[in-house]
């Protein structure tokens, strides 16, 4: 595996602390996009099923050190990591680090130039900051989730892609990468809180906007875009498909009823009366075709439609394919990095390595002193057959007076 690859963040060091979810997300984002990403993983990690190889898609491109944090030599250790750093990502509970004696005044003290992401569900502070959760709870507290679903029905998960992905671990790379260029212009790094009930609660701007003007009502399905418009919704088809319209602006909506030959007044498109009539009509019409006949008709439209596709079939969709969006490596389908660029063009990373089976190679070529006495006093674990890539680039080094801290359980990370 390289050391970093040739995106707009080559060059850029990232030590991740092990963790699930949109901390690792966050880590493999970054590693798309160049960075040099080194997850720290625990000694008893070693051998966990579900961990290194192509499946294990959140770790692609990174590197896996074994390091015992509650081992005084291996917190020693991953702060000569921290030295050489650009970046550091932790998702523990609040407190968690600084207990360990790797929390942030550490950190940036020894590496003043140092961003320090931290990934949680509710923040550092708040009533909430130290209890449990997961997606499904932070999103219910913003209100996003009360928002999502069919009238009268109960709210409709959205997989965890609203709250651990989006509002969490992208803006965790947002922030890092803000805190960044503040590093580059000024010499002073930051602490990044990226909690998923902030983020998950900036992603509904829009929505509160309309709630303002009272464009929005605050229930589920009675709204233009949570499928309470009938040309904003999803209908089945003769085969038990789905296919979904989107139809909301008018010339779009004339276009929608021109290719289903209905005969409807398209000027009243926004006459909630004739609503129940007219999804009526589409549930009628979009029943007497399969979902793919209904998707060659519409195809290349601007009538909005798409059918809805399962992942093994979005996969193989010809405008995914066309544009590589969806990628498959060592026999494993999974996205393609994003988002492109014209000069700096990202690249999925080799198949996440086993937990631990870089330590040797990591610790030797970012400079970590005395690596095989390491491994002697069970400070770092596994990774002692060699070097599993070439050597790091030469990096910046901003070391500062040594600060130690004492042990803690690393059981207690934050869930999300």
């Amino acid at each position: 595996m390289t050391s970093g690859g040739t995106g707009p963040l080559a060059g850029c060091r990232v030590v991740e602390l092990g963790g699930i979810g949109p901390g690792p997300f966050a880590g493999m984002f970054l590693a798309d996009l160049g960075a040099e990403v080194v997850r720290v993983d625990r000694p008893e990690s070693v051998g966990e099923e579900g961990r290194g190889g192509a499946a294990d898609v959140l770790n692609r491109g990174k590197r896996s050190v074994a390091i015992d944090l509650k081992n005084p030599d291996g917190r020693a250790a991953l702060l000569e990591l921290v030295d050489r750093a650009d970046v550091l990502i932790e998702g523990y509970r609040p407190g968690v680090t600084e207990r360990l004696g790797v929390g942030p005044d550490v950190c940036l003290a020894r590496n003043p130039r140092l961003v320090y992401g931290r990934m949680t569900g509710w923040g550092q502070d708040g009533p909430l900051s130290a209890a449990a959760g997961h997606d499904i709870t932070y999103i219910a507290l913003t209100g996003a989730l009360g928002a999502i679903g069919a009238a009268g029905g109960p709210p409709q998960i959205p997989l965890n892609l609203l709250g651990d992905f989006g509002g969490g671990g992208c803006y965790l790379v947002i922030g890092i990468l803000a805190a960044l260029r503040v590093a580059e212009r000024t010499g002073a790094g930051q602490v990044v809180d990226a909690a998923i009930v902030d983020g998950t609660a900036h992603l509904l701007a829009s929505t509160f906007a309309k709630l303002a003007r009272s464009a929005w009502s605050d229930e589920r399905g009675v709204n233009h875009l949570d499928g309470g418009a009938p040309f904003y919704s999803v209908y089945a088809t003769k085969d038990g498909r789905y296919v979904a319209v989107g139809a909301l602006e008018p010339k779009f909506y004339r276009r929608l009823l021109g290719l289903l030959e209905l005969d409807v007044d398209p000027d009243r498109q926004q006459d909630r009366t004739t609503w129940p009539q007219l999804r009526e009509l589409l549930t009628e019409r979009f029943a007497q075709r399969t979902r793919e006949e209904w998707a060659e008709l519409f195809e290349g439209t601007d009538a909005c439609v798409a059918p809805v596709l399962g992942l093994t079939e979005a996969a193989s969709h010809a405008h995914l394919a066309a544009r590589g969006t969806v990628l498959t490596q060592d026999g494993v389908v999974q996205p393609a990095p994003a988002p492109r660029f014209s000069t700096t063009p990202p690249v999925a990373g080799a198949p996440a390595s086993a937990v631990g089976a870089d330590t040797h190679a990591v610790l030797s070529h970012w400079g970590v002193d005395g690596v095989e006495e390491l491994f002697e006093r069970g400070a770092v674990g596994t990774g002692r057959t060699g070097l599993t890539g070439p050597p790091a680039p030469p990096h910046h080094d901003h070391r500062a007076a040594a600060q130690r801290g004492g042990p803690e359980d690393l059981s207690e990370r934050n869930r999300s």
